[in-house]
């Protein structure tokens, strides 16, 4: 199937799924939640004091990333045109989308610039690196099965990293802000998700593909963040998000459970047997997960002995 006709045979899926995005969605207003009466000037002359805001490194380093992963939305939405469409409900969706991300930026970087709680130097040339760059993926993304199976994975990931980073945040503002964020990036998988699941059931063998290769070189969208494998390491260490995250938390449910590869009928022999490597995949990556949260663990009652 043509990606025209794909995308034509899901045009009421996305108009569908959208109104039910739009019906489900709370407005909520980013200046409401910064504590502004915190706040004041910063001196040029003066550098930045982390105890300002004591805070441990792998949550500044979870902020750091997220909010550079929102800054480069214009690069996301540019993405996202051309995987679908600029039209119709693809494209009343895109913006929509575009729109609420925005939000989640600007509310995390007033928050953290009332708060001193990131080096607003080191963070705004990290936002000019990461923006400048663009999107960094890790394996192809062409057509809308690629793009429907990136976004569903990457939705949830993010979400789930907001809000893990949010239950570790001593700031009751500052917890809030990252729900609030997290809650919008669940509304946004399930979009991405339910569109899937409609793809799959239309195209079940290019979607089958399309899985295969975004479940082997799945990388956050933060992954040109600069230094972003020191942020990613301190990330893991804290358990906001690794490997035992994303496989029990992303790929069970959503590829295993959700899209049921495992029970999918008529695919062709190509796609039987991605299916029957993505499932090994999965296997292998819940181990790889298990064992390193286990190593962790020893670390940690070593270092409390």
């Amino acid at each position: 199937m043509h990606d025209r006709e794909l995308l034509e045979a899901l045009s009421a899926t996305a108009t569908s799924l959208l109104d039910r995005h739009l019906s489900m969605t709370k407005e909520w207003f980013p200046h409401e939640l910064v504590p502004w009466g915190t706040g004041r000037d910063f001196d040029p002359e003066v550098a930045w004091d982390p105890m300002e805001f004591p805070m441990p490194a792998a949550v500044r380093s979870a902020l750091f990333v997220n909010l550079l992963t929102e800054d480069n939305l214009p690069y996301y939405f540019h993405s996202i045109c051309g995987l679908f469409s600029e039209h119709e409900a693809f494209g009343a969706w895109s913006r929509r989308w575009t729109a609420e991300e925005h939000r989640h930026s600007i509310v995390i970087r007033d928050w953290l610039m009332v708060t001193r709680a990131i080096d607003p130097v080191e963070l705004e040339r990290g936002r000019m690196a990461q923006v400048s760059t663009g999107f960094t993926h890790g394996g192809r993304m062409e057509g809308p099965c690629e793009g429907l199976a990136y976004v569903s994975l990457q939705e949830l990931a993010t979400r789930i990293s907001h809000r893990n980073t949010g239950r570790l945040i001593d700031d009751p503002r500052g917890a809030e802000i990252m729900s609030r964020v997290a809650n919008d990036e669940n509304l946004h998988f399930l979009f991405y998700r339910d569109m899937a699941s409609a793809a799959i059931e239309v195209a079940p063998s290019e979607m089958m593909l399309a899985i295969a290769r975004q479940v082997k070189t799945f990388e956050m969208p933060g992954t040109g963040i600069t230094n972003f494998a020191t942020h990613a390491a301190a990330i893991a260490n804290a358990g906001i998000y690794d490997f035992a995250v994303h496989h029990d938390q992303i790929l069970v449910p959503v590829v295993l459970r959700h899209w049921r590869i495992e029970a999918l009928e008529g695919l062709s022999p190509e796609a039987e047997q991605a299916r029957d490597r993505t499932v090994k995949h999965i296997a292998r990556l819940g181990r790889v997960g298990r064992r390193m949260a286990e190593r962790r663990e020893e670390l940690g009652a070593l270092a409390t002995a």
